[in-house]
This record gives C-alpha cells, structure tokens and sequence, in this order.
C-alpha cells in the first residue's frame, strides 16, 4: 500500500504542527476546561443559594407535606 495515502495531513501542516510544539489542541483543552469548570461551578452556587433563601423565604402554610 502507498505510504503518502495513509497521511493525514500535506508535509507543510506536518511539518508546522512539529515544530510548533504539537500541544496547540491540548493547551486549548485545558484552556477551555479552566473556564468552563469555574463558570459551571458558579452557576451551580448561584442556583443553590436562590433556592435555600427562596424556602428560608416561603410561607409555611404554602409547603407541601
């Protein structure tokens, strides 16, 4: 079998991805992570906390029981 049709990619991206360090997708992975992990944690707070003042907040005689 030909060994240039098992490439994935032209020489000049080849050659470019090695000598660029060849951790652009992983850095940008954990780039990516160390943002969305903060941003869904604090959302995640912010709904806990709307929801213990709402039934520190409700009259009991509307709780179900």
């Amino acid at each position: 079998m030909n060994h240039e049709i098992l490439q994935l990619a032209c020489a000049t991206c080849a050659k470019s991805f090695q000598e660029g360090g060849g951790d652009a997708a992983g850095w940008s992975i954990l780039f990516l992570l160390a943002i969305i992990v903060p941003v869904l944690g604090a959302t995640g707070i912010c709904m806990v906390r709307i929801v213990r003042r709402e039934r520190a907040a409700l009259d009991p005689k509307y709780m179900d029981q």
